[in-house]
């Protein structure tokens, strides 16, 4: 197995399976995390408004994933898609990747992207069933 030598700058340090965004990205996923936050409160007021079956507020699962999806991104320092597509950015402007050439980097990469998409949906499922039984 090789060792996971981290990849430096003076801003970020891309680590298999733990960051693999920098300041740009990190900034981009969060801004994501609060587009989905406020579709998630903005869609579910409306629901809770509207003379609609509870069953109908279940929709609050596509937001509020989006949301937990770039809050969790950001927070980790770690891009789902660059994950699962074996790439990175901790030091170029937004949009500029570089991609990952080991194999087991690229596995670690990809666990990751994997356990923050199942966190998002959990957080999903547990906002849009808590909807429906408010």
């Amino acid at each position: 197995m090789t060792t996971q030598t981290p990849i430096q700058s003076s801003k970020a340090t891309y680590v298999p399976g733990t960051c693999n965004i920098g300041p740009d990205e990190i900034k981009m996923r969060m801004t994501a995390g609060w587009f989905g936050i406020v579709a998630t409160v903005v869609v579910g007021a409306i629901l809770f408004y509207l003379p609609v079956s509870p069953w109908t507020r279940l929709v609050l699962f596509f937001p509020a994933t989006i949301g937990a999806l770039g809050f969790l991104q950001g927070a980790f320092h770690f891009c789902v898609a660059f994950g699962m597509e074996g790439l990175f950015n901790v030091t170029n402007p937004a949009g500029k990747t570089e991609s990952v050439s080991q194999k087991e980097f690229r596995a670690a990469d990809k666990k990751k992207a994997i356990q923050i998409i199942a966190y998002s949906v959990l957080i999903g499922i547990v906002v849009a069933v808590g909807a429906v039984w408010l």
